[in-house]
């Protein structure tokens, strides 16, 4: 079971911290020492040892001065920067609107060549009519207080964007929990719309889709969190305040197994098609 992604970057944070305090220690130096010698108050040196403030690439540099280890913050900053990066709330991310969120990810799309996606909560992006994209969009939108709402025009952009499964050079492997496909996002309409076109994606050469059903018995897993897989290289995992993503080689790993055991327990084909049938039949 992979690792909290949020906790993730935490634990990657807290490393740095460590490593912060280890290198003030070995300089013998107090903690209000260093602070006099940075120049700041000494709560933010506690602050920054206790992984409470992320420590700017200028901290770390005058930090390791203050230490007498100039050579250590080169590496720490690269460090701190990929723990950083692995935690951007989704306050950065739309600040430019949700239309651009679904335009900034267009060319890394169509570098991808293997996708592999577990939602246990919607139906993937790849996969999203318009109607049933706005309607998320929407509620996305209406959620997080936009002063604006962009939902149709992103929605666009989303089924735009997802037009790399038609083409060419790609793979995809797509596992949906069965609840998916019942809850209701949208009108009845919007909603089989949906699940006709997952019908139809579902028979395409490049996507295997699996859904795992309500009703396994001893699932080798429990319900995770949506999880996206780019090649082997990077994982995205969306929270309620952030978007993770996760590029260490050990953790990528992790999610891989669990992605390996969810598509274990996933049925395909005939059997697939039959739960959205039975979803498509709920509607009316």
């Amino acid at each position: 079971m992979p690792a909290s992604p949020s906790s993730s970057a935490q634990a990657a944070r807290e490393a740095v911290a460590v490593r912060l305090r280890d290198l003030r220690k070995e300089a013998g130096l107090t903690i209000t020492d260093l602070a006099g010698r940075c120049v700041w108050h000494h709560a933010k040196t506690s602050r920054i040892e206790n992984a409470r403030t992320a420590s700017s690439p200028n901290d770390i540099r005058l930090w390791c001065d203050a230490c007498g280890a100039e050579g250590e913050a080169a590496g720490m900053i690269t460090l701190s920067l990929h723990a950083e990066s692995m935690y951007t709330e989704w306050r950065h991310q739309v600040r430019d609107g949700l239309k651009q969120l679904q335009n900034r990810s267009v060319q890394f799309f169509r570098q991808t060549t293997l996708f592999r996606v577990y939602s246990s909560t919607l139906v993937p992006g790849l996969l999203q009519t318009e109607g049933y994209a706005a309607a998320v969009l929407r509620r996305a939108a209406e959620f997080r207080g936009l002063g604006y709402d962009d939902s149709a025009e992103a929605a666009q952009a989303r089924v735009e964007r997802s037009r790399v499964i038609h083409e060419p050079g790609h793979r995809f492997v797509l596992l949906l929990e069965e609840a998916v496909l019942h809850y209701r996002i949208g009108d009845a309409d919007t909603m089989a719309g949906q699940l006709g076109s997952i019908l139809t994606a579902g028979s395409l050469p490049s996507v295997s889709l699996g859904i795992i059903p309500m009703a396994t018995h001893d699932r080798v897993l429990g319900p995770r969190e949506t999880f996206h897989v780019y090649d082997d290289t990077l994982v995205s995992v969306e929270l309620v305040s952030a978007r993770v993503r996760v590029k260490q080689p050990s953790e990528i790993s992790l999610y891989l197994k669990s992605f390996e055991q969810l598509r274990s327990m996933a049925v395909y084909g005939v059997e697939a098609r039959a739960l959205i049938q039975r979803a498509l039949e709920a509607l009316t």
